[in-house]
């Protein structure tokens, strides 16, 4: 099969998106497919066998590490060469847009799959008031491919209950050999801890710091479990005010961790917490969860599809108004408070990581691609 790839973000950019769309090239090409590749340049010009198409773009006003790029002839010349099979097209935006229409003007058949819960960001940078405009607009886009894939049932849900048609589930994947138990250790844990002792538990929150991931809601965390330690891995837009939020806090800001590193820091910690409720799968906690880490998450979004309460970690209920912390305190005052109980969870994290691999995952995917080949798309996920 060939198969183009059109994504708003890619390496070096760290996050879900990139984590999943690198490991399907991976396996992709270990298939025996042929990838092409169009995002925001900046990249590397080849990834795992595939040719990558950087495409000159601007940073999103609001959010820097976003970049929108607008398709130029260029694009269509590629494309035309390489000659598709099928047109996968990843959170269609600006680049996105100009491969649906690229793939509607050749003829060539066309997937798109939704990641972000963009609808749900806007209320974070104080314009929810265009919310159903955006709807419309991801609506119009969407309803463009053959299938639509989401990568939680809730999100298959809600884009079908928003008039997204012909949604199907495209199966969550985590690399369960990278992300291990085994890794760790405690010098990553000092490290985590950076000026502070440790006499209590630590937490950890890995990913984007940036608005939407809601990650002030762990300070009231900090305040109601005495001794407890936070360290946050990664960085992202809103860092700086962060930093003025958890002031005169036992937290450490890590900054970005990758490979091994990461793995380790993923291993080293006691409760790995996630209180963001905008989340259409949430990778990291799967990434948490191999590492043999608890998990506390939101129970919105894709995150009930990876956590069974008080099994392989905890959910908390997200307060609308952002001023009731206490079922995020209460949540991971029950994973922490009994140690037997925690490493049962442990345990069962890792158990439920394991049924996730992404050859598997990309698997599916190329069944899927195959079903649009043939006319014979199977919209039960």
């Amino acid at each position: 099969m060939k198969i183009v790839f059109f994504t708003e973000t890619f390496l070096p950019k760290v996050d879900g998106i990139v984590t999943r769309l690198t490991k399907t090239i991976q396996h992709l090409i270990k298939n025996g497919d042929e990838v092409l590749l169009f995002c925001p340049e900046g990249g590397p010009s080849n990834y795992m066998g595939a040719k990558v198409i950087g495409v000159p773009a601007m940073p999103l006003p609001l959010y820097p590490e976003l970049k929108l790029a607008l398709p130029r002839p260029a694009v269509s010349e590629a494309l035309e060469e390489f000659k598709p099979d099928l047109i996968h097209v990843v959170n269609p935006a600006v680049l996105g847009l100009g491969g649906i229409w690229l793939a509607k003007t050749n003829g060539i058949p066309l997937i798109a799959s939704y990641h972000t819960h963009l609808p749900k960001y806007l209320e974070h940078y104080g314009m929810g008031m265009l919310e159903p405009l955006l709807w419309e607009m991801l609506k119009a886009a969407h309803n463009q491919a053959a299938l639509n894939l989401c990568t939680s049932t809730a999100m298959v849900s809600e884009l079908s209950e928003k008039g997204i048609q012909h949604t199907a589930l495209w199966q969550r994947g985590v690399d369960t050999e990278a992300f291990n138990p085994e890794l760790r250790n405690n010098d990553m844990r000092l490290r985590l801890l950076g000026e502070h002792d440790d006499q209590g538990s630590l937490l950890i929150y890995v990913g984007r710091l940036s608005a939407e991931k809601q990650i002030e809601r762990i300070k009231p965390v900090l305040e109601a479990i005495p001794q407890s330690r936070l360290a946050l891995v990664g960085d992202g837009p809103y860092r700086e005010q962060l930093e003025k939020i958890f002031q005169n806090t036992a937290t450490t800001f890590v900054g970005y961790l990758s490979g091994e590193e990461l793995a380790s820091a993923y291993a080293s910690g006691d409760a790995f917490l996630f209180p963001s409720s905008t989340e259409t799968l949430g990778l990291v906690l799967l990434e948490a969860m191999a590492a043999g880490c608890p998990v506390v998450g939101a129970n919105r979004g894709g995150i009930p599809d990876i956590i069974t309460d008080g099994k392989n970690g905890c959910l908390y209920e997200p307060d609308a108004n952002n001023d009731d912390p206490q079922s995020l305190i209460n949540s991971t005052k029950k994973l922490l408070g009994n140690d037997f109980e925690r490493q049962a969870m442990r345990k069962a994290a890792r158990k439920e990581a394991e049924c996730w691999g992404w050859a598997s995952a990309t698997k599916q995917l190329r069944e899927y691609y195959n079903q649009v080949l043939n006319n014979t798309v199977n919209l039960v996920a």
